[in-house]
């Protein structure tokens, strides 16, 4: 399988955040203890490989080899899922889209013990619904849901903060955030290597559907007439379509990635994550004691099936982040 280099990416993400400011310097420890490797593997045909063994599967950690622990059956583990959905810029003409949510959402955690989180954002986040098991709240917080304006989309932000919500639960269930959103950041404090740190520490997967902000912003402009010129706001758009920060999310965690145009586009999308969340080998390793900080690749094969595609996490952050200076 193709994939992109995780430090590539990384370095991606800190380009496209540039100019992002903190008002303070500090440093935030991470200690990886168990690092939880959520992996895929489908036959070059698209079929699920089951049955694997950890002794099949080879996972390095910055290129040294690592010794594989496979964990209980995902589909048979809880899970605690964030739905996380943008309501603010493009966003605002997608809104309608989203009609069945919460049963789309319990869909994608199936018959398997689990508790859903709603929480929407624009320039940051807000919890609508917190973890629950009641279709009617959930129902009820998805409704709830206002486009908003046309500023704001902090993904890695509101992202951070569902991993949070995720960290606080006291079970051991399956960590997931379903990220529903335009594919650029803007706006947001957090720090890639904070997203990193916290999508690792807390064994977190998010999986993500994605829709274009040149088209919808087009769009919007067109149907809200107003003193901007369309052109500028369209061309930005467009460029913003070449970063895209949900399919990195998605990437780096280990999750699927999606995106729609129409209502039916978002089901399927859905549909499509639904039908692979359960599908997963729940590999771990210990990292060793001399455990190197910074930001650590994961690559996962295996050797007996080298034309599998495999789908993993690839990467998590160990160690003491510490803060850019204040730019003024």
């Amino acid at each position: 399988m193709v994939r992109f280099c995780p430090l590539v990416i990384f370095v991606l993400w800190v380009s496209m955040l540039q100019g992002q400011t903190q008002s303070t310097p500090y440093n935030l420890s991470i200690q990886a203890n168990l690092v939880v490797v959520p992996t895929q593997v489908k036959s070059k045909q698209g079929e699920y490989l089951y049955g694997l063994r950890a002794n099949q599967f080879v996972l390095t950690d910055n290129g040294v080899k690592q010794t594989v622990r496979l964990d209980d059956d995902p589909a048979v583990t809880g899970m605690s899922l964030v739905v996380l959905v943008q309501s603010t810029g493009a966003a605002a003409l997608e809104v309608t889209k989203l009609k069945g949510l919460e049963t789309l959402a319990e869909g994608i955690v199936g018959d398997v013990p689990h508790e859903i989180a709603i929480a929407s954002f624009a320039s940051g986040p807000t919890l609508l619904c917190d973890f629950t098991t009641d279709s009617s709240k959930l129902s009820s917080a998805i409704s709830g849901i206002r486009p908003g304006g046309i500023e704001g989309a902090a993904i890695l932000d509101s992202v951070y903060y569902a991993a949070r919500l995720l960290e606080a639960r006291h079970n051991n269930y399956r960590h997931v955030i379903l990220l529903i959103s335009e594919t650029r950041d803007h706006g947001s404090h957090s720090t890639p290597q904070e997203v990193i740190a916290a999508l690792g520490r807390t064994n977190t997967v998010v999986d993500s559907v994605a829709f274009s902000p040149a088209r919808d912003q087009f769009l919007y402009e067109v149907q809200h007439p107003g003193p901007r010129n369309l052109i500028p706001w369209f061309m930005a758009a467009v460029s913003a379509t070449r970063r895209n920060a949900p399919s990195q999310l998605s990437d780096l965690s280990g999750g699927a990635y999606s995106n729609f145009e129409t209502h039916k586009g978002f089901e399927t999308a859905l549909g499509r994550i639904s039908n692979e969340a359960h599908n997963y080998y729940q590999l771990s390793f210990q990292p060793p004691s001399t455990l190197s900080y910074g930001f650590h690749s994961i690559v996962v094969s295996v050797p007996d099936y080298p034309d599998a595609v495999v789908r993993y996490r690839t990467s998590y952050w160990s160690g003491t982040i510490r803060s850019p200076a204040a730019v003024p």
